[in-house]
C-alpha cells in the first residue's frame, strides 16, 4: 500500500541560511576575564600521553547559553572547544592549577557572572556591527603582525581585546606613532583593531615573544616554517 501524499507544497530548505542561523546562535555576546590562574589543558597528536598548560585569558557566553573558556591562539582569541588540531592541540579541559582539578565545563561562578552581566548590558539589535565590550589583556600577549605588502613583520604588545555585536574579537595594539601621554589607557586614539591594518596576525604568549625578541635560533626557525607556511 502506498503512502497517502500530503496536501501542503513541499518546502524547499536553504541549506547556507540555515547553517548562518545555527553560527549565529553559536557567537560571543559576553566576556568576562578570567583572574583566579585557571587553565586550559591540551595535548598535541605527535604525543598525547603529555599535556600542556596555557592560562586562561577570559570566558565567554555564547548565543545559546553555552559559557567557554578563550586563550589567544594562532590567528584568533579561541573557545578553547574549538581547539582540535592534529599538529597544534586538541582541548582536554580547565585545571584549577591549586587544586589541580581538571573539568570540561565552565565553573559556576562564571556562568552566573556572564549570565547575569548579559541579562543587564542587554543591547538592542540594529543592522550595524557595534562594539560591545572592551577586555584588557591580563597575560602579556604579544601579537606577531604581517602586511599585504611589505616583507618584514612587527611584532607588538596587545593592549586589550574588543568584542563587537557580530561575535567576532579583535586584538587592541598600539601606534607608537600615535602615542600623546603615557600609560596607554583605553579609549586613546593610538589604539587599533589589529586586522583593521595588519592582513595576518598572530598570537604568541610572552614567553615566546621574548625569544623572538632575543632571536632565538629555534624560535626564529619555527616562526619561519610559520609564516611560509601560511603564505603558501
Amino acid at each position: 500500500m502506498g503512502i497517502p501524499m500530503s496536501a501542503r507544497s513541499a518546502r524547499v530548505i536553504d541549506l547556507e541560511a540555515m547553517r548562518n542561523r545555527l553560527r549565529a546562535k553559536r557567537h560571543l555576546v559576553r566576556l568576562a576575564p578570567e583572574l583566579d590562574g585557571l587553565e586550559m589543558v591540551y595535548h598535541l597528536a605527535s604525543d598525547p600521553e603529555t599535556l600542556y598548560g596555557m592560562p586562561l585569558l577570559a570566558w565567554g557566553l555564547r548565543d545559546d547559553g553555552e559559557v567557554v573558556g578563550l586563550v589567544p591562539w594562532m590567528e584568533a582569541l579561541t573557545p578553547c572547544h574549538d581547539l582540535d588540531d592534529p599538529e597544534h592541540g586538541h582541548f582536554v579541559g580547565y585545571r584549577d592549577p591549586e587544586t589541580e582539578e581538571i573539568f570540561y565545563t565552565a565553573p559556576e561562578h562564571k556562568v552566573y557572572e556572564l549570565e547575569h552581566a548579559a541579562a543587564y548590558f542587554d543591547y538592542e539589535e540594529s543592522g550595524e556591527t557595534t562594539l560591545l565590550q572592551q577586555l584588557p589583556e591580563t597575560l602579556g600577549t604579544h601579537a606577531l603582525c604581517l602586511d599585504e605588502d611589505a616583507a618584514t613583520w612587527q611584532l607588538k604588545l596587545v593592549f586589550g581585546w574588543r568584542l563587537y555585536s557580530n561575535g567576532t574579537i579583535e586584538a587592541l595594539l598600539v601606534d607608537e606613532s600615535r602615542v600623546e601621554s603615557t600609560p596607554v589607557v583605553a579609549g586613546d586614539d593610538c589604539l587599533y583593531p589589529g586586522h583593521s591594518r595588519h592582513q595576518v596576525v598572530y598570537f604568541f604568549q610572552r614567553a615566546i615573544a621574548n625569544r623572538i625578541r632575543q632571536e632565538d635560533p629555534a624560535t626564529l626557525e619555527a616562526l619561519a616554517c610559520m609564516v611560509g607556511h601560511d603564505e603558501d
